[in-house]
């Protein structure tokens, strides 16, 4: 049986009389990518806030690691072994690499009352940023100032910064934005690497890499799972192709 980490089962959420996620359950198993496919506004972005706390469900549990994490904040999942990207990069800007990835361990590695100490002589968190930048590809350019790598880059540190706080499932929502070829290239590559021993959730418009990635897709229309399975399963489902990829059905 696969090691499921995170399971969500029957989530909902409504706003008023809408429902943006609507009865959705899945299970994310480590050495696995779990890939949420959809249009825009099918609810792939609220679902993944109601996995990370960022949304409280209306109804419907998740669990992760087997303890029942619904409704807690973020910062109490995270802790618990999730960590996620977002839409939008979420670094700091005037920081070097090295120093955004290392504010990330920080989370983790070093007690708070210990407030006298120079951060950086905590040589825990510095192996913890150092394994992170490593695993996500970024040691040659650990002394770069984020604002100044490419785009693909800041990606890519987004992902170090999460895998520096250690967890055990990764939300990645549209790793692949707006990158060009090479730079798409280098994240799918990332993405494989980073299956060994994790569980991930990969929210994504690129179907290319969706495919080559995915060991399993869930396909959401209007907040709804409209179908779900291997990636064979999935691009052999008439509503799918339907509702989501533009063809119609005979």
């Amino acid at each position: 049986m696969p090691d499921v980490l995170l399971s969500a089962q029957h989530l909902t959420k409504r706003f008023g009389g809408l429902a943006a996620v609507n009865d959705v359950s899945l299970d994310l198993w480590r050495g696995g990518i779990h890939a949420v496919i959809g249009p825009n506004g099918a609810g792939k972005s609220t679902l993944t806030n109601l996995l990370s706390g960022d949304l409280v469900p209306t109804a419907g549990t998740v669990t992760l690691g087997g303890v029942d994490v619904t409704g807690r904040s973020p910062e109490a999942i995270s802790r618990a072994g999730l960590g996620r990207s977002y839409q939008k990069t979420n670094i700091f800007l005037p920081f070097t690499v090295r120093e955004n990835v290392r504010l990330a361990a920080q989370s983790r590695a070093q007690h708070p009352a210990r407030w006298l100490r120079r951060a950086t002589t905590f040589a825990p968190t510095n192996e913890q940023a150092e394994r992170a930048m490593e695993l996500a590809g970024l040691v040659a350019r650990r002394d770069a100032i984020a604002g100044t790598i490419s785009h693909g880059e800041q990606r890519q540190l987004e992902i170090a910064m999460t895998l520096a706080t250690a967890p055990q499932v990764l939300l990645l929502d549209e790793p692949l934005a707006g990158m060009g070829t090479a730079e798409a290239e280098r994240m799918v590559a990332l993405l494989q690497r980073l299956k060994d021993g994790h569980a991930i959730m990969l929210v994504e418009h690129d179907m290319d890499a969706v495919f080559a990635l995915a060991d399993r897709l869930t396909v959401m229309v209007n907040g709804q799972v409209i179908a779900s399975g291997t990636p064979a399963q999935i691009r052999a489902d008439a509503g799918v192709r339907a509702a989501y990829l533009g063809e119609e059905q005979a």
